[in-house]
């Protein structure tokens, strides 16, 4: 193997007899020119990535999020610039990069290289290793962004507790835990309400409730039980959450795990105040990456990710990235970047 070839996790469209044209995700031996760019400036060694649900729908060919093909996946990467063409970023230089594009319109981070834009890139804190920055990933920047959303909305723990939706996933594991961090009362909504109690309580989760409860058609405007709530679940069940906040209060959505619907009505947005701030981590300006990534390495050290983090190497990516839709996955599954030995 040389230094200009290495591997990746490529999906690519089969050819065969019928005109559907089937993706198949696959090991791919690649080098330097099926991954340069002519917008990307710095080439990264990529020492982790991490396993999202967007991922695992690339992986099953989903053309909503693999949107160019071929295409490596990985919607984060954690890794040392080898060589860059932009002043910003020197060799050696310890980098993090969320979203833009990766994975989805841009080769991504289910790779051993990288060649992406500089614009989006954060340095790794110092005193953080490049496993603790994966270990959160997009996942735990979403959900930074979110109850920064939260707090600059001037909420407080006194205004009454704050929802977090889809508790189990990644970003509602982040996101129990900055609140709880913070003083809050987090009531956590999951699907594994009995099967995931002990382990939402054990993030700092004081009620956990059944999906049920918001997941089905609600009227407009109904009793206030929240100061806030964080969403990454979409359709009745956000539409449920801004029906049941208070005034004033706000609501972050940043997925759609039920759907992409909303149906709700403007009943709570002109009686009650309410906010609906949408959270896009895809296209976050560097000002707010970097504040996203300031504060949790404030709010993390490495030893307390250990209960919502496994982690699993790239030739495992296949046989997890099925998880998602057997609903089997808790907090963040992060992917150590070797050559594979299949």
């Amino acid at each position: 193997m040389t230094e200009n070839h290495f591997h990746a996790l490529l999906v690519e469209e089969t050819f065969g007899e019928t005109s559907e044209r089937p993706t198949l995700a696959r090991f791919a031996t690649l080098n330097d020119a099926a991954l340069a760019t002519p917008d990307g400036a710095v080439w990264v060694a990529v020492d982790y990535s991490s396993l999202n649900y967007k991922d695992a729908l690339a992986l099953a060919g989903n053309r909503g999020v693999a949107r160019v093909l071929p295409l490596v996946a990985g919607i984060d990467l954690v890794g040392t610039v080898t060589s860059s063409d932009d002043p910003r970023w020197m060799p050696g230089d310890r980098v993090i990069l969320n979203g833009d594009g990766l994975g989805e319109t841009r080769h991504g981070g289910l790779a051993q290289r990288a060649h992406v834009r500089a614009d989006s890139l954060v340095r790794l804190p110092e005193g953080r290793s490049a496993r603790w920055a994966a270990a959160l990933g997009t996942a735990g920047f979403t959900a930074a962004l979110s109850v920064l959303a939260v707090h600059d909305h001037g909420v407080t723990p006194a205004d009454g507790p704050v929802l977090v939706t889809g508790a189990a996933g990644g970003v509602g594991s982040v996101a129990i835990t900055l609140l709880a961090k913070a003083g809050f009362t987090v009531v956590a909504s999951s699907g594994r309400a009995e099967e995931e109690g002990d382990y939402l309580r054990s993030l700092g989760a004081a009620e956990i409730i059944d999906r049920s409860e918001l997941g089905g058609e609600g009227k407009p405007l109904q009793r206030m039980r929240w100061a806030a709530a964080v969403d990454s679940v979409g359709s009745h069940t956000l539409a449920n959450a801004l029906a049941q906040t208070n005034y004033g209060g706000i609501v972050t959505a940043c997925g759609l795990a039920q759907g992409a619907d909303l149906p709700a009505t403007v009943m709570p947005f002109i009686l009650r105040g309410i906010t609906l701030s949408g959270i896009n981590s895809v296209d976050a300006p560097l000002a707010s990456r970097q504040r996203a990534w300031d504060y949790l390495a404030a709010s993390f050290d490495e030893d307390e990710l250990a209960p919502f983090t496994r982690e699993i190497r790239l030739e495992d990516v296949l046989h997890h990235a099925g998880d998602f839709a057997t609903g089997k996955v808790r907090g963040r599954i992060v992917v150590r970047v070797e050559a594979p030995t299949v």
